[in-house]
């Protein structure tokens, strides 16, 4: 979540005209994240959230997000959900971006993780992935394998030649080695503790579905593991992965393919991540009201999946 683009009194006026959830009473701006610009909206009804999407959100993958989301909560997923217009659309324009009006979800999100959020996130991880099942529109994921190494040669030139070799030779391992023919459905891909809420110590919420896609199930296992795993000296935490993962199996069990697998797709999504702060790094802009993310913490983690030795590291 950030804030790039500013909305105008007049621009709010005429974008809420379309809905029917009352008059606006304040419009505040949220300035984390990197992706697209984020307002906390009140109104004489109620809370909402608007979302503009910016230059990474293809246009034509709006529909796949806010279906997905529309979907998911109809079937007990507890994530925002469009809010339609009178004439039954979710997706308008306002201040000249595609924007969106979404349900607001009550609680906070960790900024501490510790063990006790880990069980209900793997969970929460493996109940999206049963409740997605049905989903009938696809959208394969833009930043799989395919879509690394544009990122790398778009940042290249601002990193050591060290480590330019060291991404150069993980990218050619996961172009030749990523696994094949794994249980697929629709994930996340983005659930970091942010996107994540919880209240009187529960889970209350998902957010944040913008980079949901049609990949691996157990890929979004692995991007789990990198986000809740590890302690803030990018030490791995296997007491905490070993909550995520008894959290997972206790709704959708992992198959012996997706543990042996579990390893790559996590040295994989630690390489993802590396990539896409560092991209982000050199190039959001620098006006924006948003905290650019250190790369660097990504690459101590892929070397920790580097080293890892059987699945006995992650607590199984």
């Amino acid at each position: 979540m950030a804030v790039y683009t500013e909305v105008s009194d007049a621009e709010l006026e005429a974008f809420l005209a379309d809905y029917d959830i009352g008059q606006a009473e304040s419009f505040k701006g949220i300035a984390e994240g990197v992706e697209n610009t984020n307002y906390v909206l009140a109104t004489t009804r109620g809370q909402y959230m608007v979302t503009l999407y910016e230059k990474r959100v293809d246009p034509r993958d709006l529909p796949f997000f806010l279906g997905l989301m529309d979907h998911l909560a109809a079937r007990g997923i507890n994530c925002p959900r469009p809010i339609h217009g009178r004439d039954g659309n979710a997706l308008r324009t306002l201040a000249g971006k595609p924007a969106a009006v979404t349900s607001f979800l009550q609680g906070m999100w960790p900024r501490r993780m510790t063990v006790k959020h880990c069980s209900p996130v793997g969970e929460a991880t493996a109940a999206l992935h049963l409740a997605g099942r049905d989903f009938a529109m696809k959208r394969p994921n833009a930043l799989s394998v395919s879509g690394w190494r544009p990122l790398f040669e778009g940042s290249r030139r601002h990193i050591d030649q060290s480590l330019a070799h060291e991404l150069s030779a993980e990218l050619d391992f996961f172009e030749a080695s990523w696994p094949k023919a794994l249980p697929s459905g629709v994930i996340h891909g983005d659930l970091f503790n942010d996107n994540v809420f919880f209240l009187n110590e529960r889970l209350s919420g998902i957010i944040d579905f913008y980079f949901a896609c049609n990949d691996y199930l157990a890929y979004d296992v692995a991007v789990c593991l990198n986000a809740w795993c590890f302690e803030p000296d990018n030490a791995f935490n296997a007491t905490k992965a070993r909550a995520l993962l008894q959290g997972y199996d206790k709704v959708r069990p992992l198959g012996d393919d997706e543990r042996r697998a579990l390893p790559t797709l996590a040295r994989g999504s630690a390489l993802r991540f590396m990539l896409t702060r560092l991209y982000d790094w050199v190039h959001t802009p620098a006006g924006a009201m948003v905290k650019r993310k250190d790369p660097n913490e990504y690459l101590a983690k892929l070397r920790f999946h580097r080293d890892v030795k059987s699945l006995m590291d992650y607590g199984l």
